[in-house]
């Protein structure tokens, strides 16, 4: 955790990027700039860098924890790179030129999920709250800096790699706004720890993340589950990912370190084909993939991606039939740490249950 990867010699341009969201700010706070509030739970799940934080692993947590109460759920993103405009519902047919790569993740995952994209979010919401089954909660995924809804509940995520504290605004580093934007949020999570923090290590981050004293601070760690075949009907038998694997493992994440490093924790040779962040994959992309996985060596051959790129990949018309048998999705999920998962499950449910309209029958 220290401050090489800021850019010094672009501070000035980022002090003045720093006014503008500031001033930005300040109108909202002033009430020159309107926050809309709503009458069902909202919760916002955000950070104050741009991508890599874990927004959706995190906020499939929330689903799982919320619609195991009985509440129906709805998420709402802008959808990013999507080809589509203004409010779209997810539905069975729903791709992710529709509605982007995480929320048609999302759709896939969870069958009984309201899934919406809208880049107005107050429209957004309120198109969701007009459908003939309407949400009872609902989910803004990466609007912390949407100020024009109130958000009932904020959740801000940091990286315990790259914390607030440790980084510097756009363009020198990467936060969309300054250090001080966390007083909005009420619950912080600091993500993607390692496995064997100790309790001052906890204390230590609370410390030089400046928590108040209404804000809670959970930790989580990221916890990768079994490899499934993308396409289960013409699947090779289960791939045996040990020394004598060769791997072809391709992502369009914003930080693949950590995935990279799990797929070589288990397997032998590995080639990393990586793309950035929410990447389209072109046909010559395509080519290059089929042509890096038939260079592998040996028998037990497979070709891993992410859950995110496999909702981009599973429909391309230019994926060989060929490649098909090998393809398979490493799944992923996260961990509350420091036993601290049951108080984080009953922070999340009492605020639902105490601002649901129907909030007698829970």
């Amino acid at each position: 955790m220290n401050k090489r990867h800021i850019n010094y010699w672009l501070l000035p341009l980022a002090w003045l990027y720093g006014g503008v969201i500031s001033l930005r700010n300040k109108l909202f706070d002033w009430g020159w700039l309107q926050s809309k509030s709503f009458h069902v739970p909202i919760i916002c799940i955000g950070n104050l860098a741009v991508g890599g934080t874990g927004k959706t692993p995190h906020t499939e947590y929330l689903i799982r924890l919320l619609q195991g109460q009985g509440w129906s759920v709805a998420t709402l993103s802008r959808g990013y790179k999507r080809r589509s405009t203004g409010f779209v519902l997810a539905t069975a047919t729903s791709t992710a030129d529709d509605l982007g790569d995480e929320p048609l993740q999302m759709r896939n995952k969870f069958p009984r999920l309201h899934v919406a994209v809208d880049a107005n979010r107050c429209r957004g919401i309120n198109q969701l709250l007009q459908l003939p089954q309407p949400p009872q909660v609902v989910l803004l995924d990466d609007a912390y800096q949407h100020r024009y809804v109130r958000a009932g509940l904020n959740i801000l995520l940091t990286d315990y790699h790259r914390l607030w504290c440790d980084d510097a605004l756009l363009p020198a580093g990467r936060l969309r706004e300054p250090m001080y934007g966390r007083h909005r949020a009420q619950i912080i999570i600091v993500t993607k720890c390692p496995d064997n923090l100790k309790p001052i290590d906890y204390n230590i981050v609370a410390k030089r993340l400046q928590i108040h004293s209404y804000q809670a601070i959970y930790f989580s760690r990221l916890h990768y589950g079994a490899l499934y075949p993308l396409f289960p009907q013409v699947a090779a038998p289960h791939p045996i990912v040990n020394a004598t694997a060769s791997i072809l493992l391709v992502s369009g994440i914003a930080n693949p370190d950590t995935l990279l490093h799990e797929v070589q924790r288990h397997g032998g040779q590995v080639i990393h084909l990586a793309y950035p962040d929410h990447h389209h994959f072109s046909n010559k992309d395509l080519a290059d993939i089929e042509r890096h996985f038939s260079e592998l060596k040996g028998e037990n051959r497979l070709l891993i991606t992410t859950e995110k790129d496999a909702s981009r990949l599973i429909t391309h018309p230019a994926l060989s039939d060929g490649l098909k048998p090998y393809f398979y999705v490493l799944p992923i999920e996260i961990e509350i740490l420091n036993n601290q998962k049951e108080s984080f499950n009953k922070q999340i449910i009492h605020y639902v249950r105490t601002h649901s309209r129907n909030s007698r029958l829970h």
